[in-house]
C-alpha cells in the first residue's frame, strides 16, 4: 500500500487520523512521512513525523502510551490515511482518552472483557474465576451459561430490574468464555447479526 500513496501533495506528508479500534472513537490527528509509516508497519506502533521535532515520533515514547498498530486504509485520493489502532492509555498529551471532546463508547467494554479473559488464558493466574474456567471441561462453560441464561430469564420476569441488569451482566461474561473456549470471538456473533440485518 505505501507505493500506492500520494506524498507529493503535502511535501511529503500525509494527514492520519487515528480511531480507536474497539470503540470508533476518533484519538487524535497526525502527520506520516514515508519513513514513519515503513517504522510503523515494523513496530506495529503508530510512529508519525513530528513537524516541531523535526524527527520521527512514536507516539508514547516518552509516556509509554503507544498506540497499537491493527489496520490501515488510504482515503479515495491516496492522499490521507485512517489508521485503527489499540490506545494503551490516554492518547492526548493532556491525559485525556483523545485529543478531542469524545469518551470511549460504552460497549467497548465488551471488547476490554474479551481481551481481559483473552488475556487470562495466555497467563492462566491462579486465584482467577476465568483462569477455572477456562481449564474446566467446555461442559462446565457451558452449563455455566446455561445457568445464566435461566436466571437472567426469571429476573425479566420479576419486577427487579437492577437483578435484570446484573444477571445479564453475568450471562455475557459467561457466553465471551464460551466463545473462547471454543476458539472464537464475539466478532463472529456481530458478523452474523450483520448478515442478518441485510
Amino acid at each position: 500500500m505505501i507505493k500506492s500513496l500520494d506524498f507529493s501533495k503535502t511535501n511529503g506528508l500525509l494527514p492520519v487520523i487515528v480511531q480507536d479500534y474497539n470503540t470508533s472513537a476518533v484519538l487524535m490527528l497526525g502527520y506520516m512521512n514515508e519513513e514513519a509509516l515503513e517504522k510503523t508497519m515494523e513496530d506495529k506502533k503508530v510512529t508519525f513525523w513530528s513537524r516541531s521535532k523535526k524527527r520521527l515520533w512514536q507516539k508514547g515514547e516518552t509516556s509509554g502510551n503507544y498506540l497499537k498498530f491493527v489496520s490501515m486504509e488510504k482515503d479515495c485520493d491516496s492522499d490521507s490515511l485512517l489508521i485503527q489502532a489499540i490506545p494503551e492509555g490516554p492518547t492526548c498529551h493532556t491525559g485525556s482518552y483523545s485529543c478531542f471532546n469524545v469518551q470511549p463508547n460504552k460497549l467497548s467494554i465488551l471488547r476490554e472483557l474479551e481481551e481481559l479473559i483473552s488475556q487470562r488464558a495466555e497467563e492462566m493466574p491462579e486465584n482467577s474465576y476465568t483462569t477455572k474456567l477456562l481449564k474446566g471441561n467446555i461442559d462446565l462453560v457451558a452449563q455455566k451459561v446455561g445457568e445464566e441464561a435461566v436466571e437472567t430469564v426469571v429476573a425479566g420476569l420479576s419486577q427487579d430490574v437492577e437483578n435484570l441488569h446484573e444477571e445479564s451482566a453475568d450471562l455475557i461474561y459467561h457466553l465471551l468464555v464460551l466463545l473462547k473456549k471454543r476458539n472464537t470471538n464475539f466478532d463472529s456473533v456481530l458478523e452474523v447479526l450483520a448478515k442478518r440485518r441485510g
